[in-house]
């Protein structure tokens, strides 16, 4: 399964809806949706800043991602970002394999 970041922002009428609901709630909307796209829920946590919402969901594909994201955004009520997540394991493989780039410019390969 892929690891995800999923960040969201409440809007307007979502964050009336959060302070009605609460926290617990959302999380276990969260938590149905994740599991109703054959994913798990790692963790979820609230923040104040940039976003409201923070959650590491593992998926078993990018469209599984993809239709949790678009379903939770279709609301109007909340945005949500995915960032995929890699571990140093997955650095390691990625550093090993090559392929040809030429910067915009050079006339050089690095």
């Amino acid at each position: 399964m892929a690891k995800y970041l999923v960040c969201g922002k409440y809007i307007g009428e979502g964050v009336k809806g959060l302070l009605s609901e609460g926290g617990s709630s959302r999380r276990s909307v969260v938590h149905k949706l994740a599991t109703s796209l054959g994913g798990t829920v790692e963790s979820v946590y609230y923040a104040f800043g940039e976003y409201d919402i923070y959650g590491i969901v593992d998926m078993p594909d990018s469209s599984s991602m993809a239709a949790f994201s678009m379903r939770a955004s279709s609301s109007g009520l909340v945005s949500v970002s995915c960032i995929p997540l890699m571990t140093p394991e997955d650095i390691d493989e990625a550093a090993k394999k090559t392929g040809e780039y030429r910067a915009p410019g050079v006339d050089w390969l690095p």
